[in-house]
């Protein structure tokens, strides 16, 4: 899934326009990502996808379809719970597993996606320091604000507000808004 978003994101514009003075960009790399957003989106906001499962034998394809999609675009997490529901791990166990192979998924594609890009967009990741490290404590300062308000939320109403703002975003990136 990396490879793919490397090879794809060097490919040509689509299609330009102008909105409110700015020149707005369609590439393949924003439409397909924004598309799989959308869909991925879609598919969390409907109701029973949550406690969709997929029988045991098939968790190597889990891990494979996971795997490339969390390369392309960085949305694993609904294959991967779809699979792990029925590993019969418990709540702590079932959220540490989501979390270590997205990380692990995360590191993999990060590792590609630098590889890939760095000779074309040198200039860009030297000058990205601070974003990063915005970026960085931006995570971890949502990790710890969302610890807290997890226990004043319903997780229907976090999949609802995800699921919505995603396909905002995926709107946003297929149209070249963002």
């Amino acid at each position: 899934g990396a490879f793919l978003l490397t090879y794809v994101s060097l490919l040509p514009v689509l299609a330009s326009y102008q909105l409110g003075g700015h020149v707005h960009e369609v590439t393949l790399v924003k439409l397909v990502i924004g598309v799989i957003i959308i869909f991925f989106a879609c598919l969390e906001l409907i109701p029973g996808f949550a406690a969709a499962s997929i029988n045991r034998k098939y968790m190597a394809v889990g891990g494979l379809l996971s795997g490339f999609f969390g390369g392309l675009s960085g949305n694993q997490g609904a294959f991967r719970s779809m699979f792990l529901i029925k590993a019969g791990l418990n709540k702590e166990a079932f959220i540490g597993s989501n979390v270590v192979i997205a990380v692990l998924v995360d590191l993999a594609r990060l590792t590609i996606y630098g590889a890939g890009l760095y000779a074309v967009y040198a200039g860009v990741f030297e000058a990205s320091g601070a974003l990063l490290a915005a970026a960085t404590v931006s995570a971890f300062l949502g990790a710890f604000l969302g610890k807290r308000l997890l226990k004043k939320v319903t997780l229907e109403t976090v999949r609802a507000v995800v699921g919505l703002l995603l396909i905002v975003l995926g709107l946003g990136l297929s149209t070249g808004l963002i």
